[in-house]
């Protein structure tokens, strides 16, 4: 019975509102409620029909016309009362109009007890009309809608929130659109807070998550690899190692994010870490999502341990047999400080007798399962996840409401900069231009695409709507073009994800030592590889991306001493909102501030392409309109846990079974 009351209106039609025909201002939208006086059905052409259905009230005629819909003739009836919104034409001596919606409401007879209201649209099925939804909900909330209310009544009255009964009732059957919103934000809170103590609540019963390893700060090997940097340590770097440290040293096992936008210094703070580790007397393992990062890692951080008297091994599917064995019975022994590698990381061969420490790079790039094995090789390590890609704070705390994050947005080593420029389909040529300006130079290009064949459906793109038509790129069509007619003479590669990860390794490490000039690929190459040498990126059908990724493809250029140049080449036009979401890049390179933008752009659960909270799905939640229930529910749980770590008062039985009812499955699963 809750989850049908749990079932969100997706918008409201406010009948009270209602125009008039005779009043209904021609050129502009409207909702009126008239009486069916005839349904006819045209075919003005073979494959087109048009229902053609003349409303009358006390003021006028409106004609209608729904296309394609030839079903209509007999689902309408001479004598229904019909509810039509859509924009007002006129046309022949009759006020015309083409509906958006519709829906019958009833007979003349039962006419004004029916529409004389604000009316829920619900999303429906096949089979069951907006109509059933609402005989199912009402007859649902006459028997079983006098729910007792499961927050506990400080909370209620601290936020000044409707009861849940009231806004069971409410949200279905509005007195008026204020109430309507005052219920959403009352169940709106309900999901935020369930959410918040569900993940906390997960987190303290999983097994093994109560006692961790108190790691010793401030040792020689972490002071060792601090001195061993390349670059003075930044004040956001300071602060998230400071965090970090603090995380480590506490007999509670760590679960933070560090989230950084391109070039912050992750690696360095995750290093640092490791060196506390090794003080420590135990093991880390760094998990990074392809072996070319994998041994881009090593090949930065190693020199940096070996100085700090670090020891440390790399595990990848390319590591040859004697190695690897050499590497399981150096870990076997304690003879490794520090190992990084893939998902390599997770075979049997690997024992950690006293991993402490889990790092996961591009952590969204990994399965919960994947990373879950990988901390399932020690007892209650610390784990530290590591992004690229910037989260909004609401999603963070929403989402991401039982792990702690810290954030960078300083450079240590400040690279030359990428300068953006947005640019139409008909002047792909100047893209060209650059692309080819570039390589004479002796530099190197991407071309990134949303598809990588043309047969594609696009199935896999991110939710971003297309606002333009026209044939998408494809990696495999833009190398034959490029290959054979635009760039004949450069060596041009071609990278994605159906290639092995073999290949997709062999050509990204041909890319790094420049053997590829021009590199074809899709968003496969926004995981961080270095290419300093890169300094052109051209994205076609750019409007098909949200900006947190957009952002990332363009931190691939731009990295060393040569300047970088983004160039976004979209069929969108001009003043759309795609466009303008574009041309938002021209004019900031700020990650958190485009990830802010990216949330009030799209939903929530595409944003980003973070889907890390399994099958966490919002109901009433708007994260940007609720940025203030966010911070409610997440001070909240934080405040209920810190009076009652058990939450075993008797005014809370009732929000721990919510809690249970929605995520128990979930809480059940250790996540450990």
């Amino acid at each position: 019975m809750r989850d049908l009351f749990l079932h969100a209106p997706t918008r409201y039609l406010d009948f009270s509102q209602v125009s008039s025909i005779g009043d209904a201002e021609v050129g502009k939208s409207a909702t009126i409620v008239a009486t069916i006086d005839r349904v006819n059905l045209k075919r003005p052409r073979p494959r087109l029909s048009i229902v053609e259905v003349f409303l009358v009230d006390a003021t006028g005629v409106l004609r209608i016309s729904f296309f394609r819909q030839p079903w209509l003739k007999d689902a309408l009836k001479k004598g229904d009362i019909l509810a039509v919104s859509g924009k007002v034409g006129f046309s022949y001596g009759y006020r015309t109009m083409t509906p958006v919606f519709h829906e019958v409401l009833g007979s003349a007879e039962d006419a004004p007890e029916t529409y004389a209201r604000v009316m829920p649209v619900h999303a429906t099925t096949e089979g069951l009309s907006q109509a059933w939804i609402r005989r199912i909900l009402s007859s649902a909330l006459a028997d079983a809608g006098d729910v007792a209310d499961f927050l506990p009544a400080r909370l209620v009255a601290a936020h000044g929130l409707m009861g849940e009964a009231a806004a069971f009732r409410e949200a279905h059957f509005p007195s008026t659109l204020v109430s309507a919103e005052r219920a959403r934000r009352r169940l709106a809170y309900d999901e935020l807070l369930c959410l918040q103590v569900g993940l906390r609540l997960r987190k303290t019963a999983a097994p093994g998550m109560l006692s961790g390893i108190t790691h010793a700060v401030g040792g020689p090997r972490e002071r060792a690899v601090r001195e061993s940097l390349p670059f003075a340590l930044t004040k956001d770097q300071e602060r998230a190692a400071a965090e970090i440290l603090s995380d480590m040293a506490s007999q509670e096992p760590m679960n933070r994010l560090l989230q950084g936008d391109v070039g912050t210094g992750k690696t360095a703070v995750a290093a640092i870490a490791c060196g506390a580790a090794a003080d420590s007397g135990c093991q880390a393992a760094i998990m990074a999502p392809t072996s070319v990062l994998a041994s881009q890692y090593a090949a930065s951080l190693g020199p940096v341990f070996d100085r700090a008297g670090v020891r440390w091994r790399i595990v990848t599917s390319k590591t040859p047999r004697d190695e690897r064995a050499a590497t399981a019975e150096a870990l076997l022994h304690g003879d490794v400080d520090v190992v990084f590698g893939t998902t390599a990381l997770l075979s049997g061969d690997l024992a950690f007798p006293r991993l402490s420490l889990v790092v996961v790079d591009e952590q969204h790039r990994f399965g919960v399962n994947q990373r879950q094995a990988l901390a399932g090789k020690g007892e209650a390590p610390d784990v530290l996840s590591m992004t690229a890609t910037p989260i909004p704070r609401t999603l963070a705390l929403s989402l991401y409401g039982d792990v702690a994050v810290s954030s960078m947005a300083e450079r240590p080593v400040k690279g030359a900069g990428v300068s953006t420029k947005v640019l139409p389909w008909a002047h792909v040529d100047d893209a060209w231009r650059a692309v080819d300006e570039a390589v004479a130079a002796g530099q190197q290009a991407y071309v990134v695409c949303p598809l990588v064949d043309d047969a594609d459906g696009g199935s896999e793109l991110e939710d971003v709507a297309g606002e333009a038509a026209g044939k998408l790129a494809s990696t495999k069509a833009i190398y034959a073009e490029l290959s054979d007619h635009v760039f004949p003479r450069r060596r041009i590669g071609l990278l994605h994800g159906r290639l092995s990860a073999q290949e997709k390794d062999e050509v990204m490490a041909a890319m790094r030592a420049g053997e590829i000039d021009i590199l074809v690929c899709t968003t496969v190459v926004e995981v961080g590889v270095d290419v300093p040498n890169a300094s052109v990126i051209v994205v076609l059908d750019a409007d098909r991306y949200g900006l947190a990724t957009l952002h990332q493809l363009r931190g691939r250029v731009g990295r060393g001493h040569i300047p970088g140049r983004a160039l976004l080449v979209t069929r969108a036009k001009r003043g759309s909102d795609a466009k303008k979401r574009l041309h938002a890049l021209e004019k900031s390179s700020d990650g958190f501030e485009l990830a802010e933008l990216d949330l009030e752009l799209r939903h929530e659960g595409e944003v980003l392409g973070y889907r890390q909270s399994g099958d966490v799905t919002f109901r009433f939640v708007d994260l940007v309109a609720d940025r203030d229930l966010v911070e409610a529910a997440h001070a909240d749980a934080e405040q209920l846990f810190r009076g009652d770590p058990t939450l075993s008062a008797p005014d809370l039985a009732l929000m721990v079974a919510e809690v249970r009812e929605r995520y128990g499955a979930r809480l059940n699963r250790s996540e450990g």
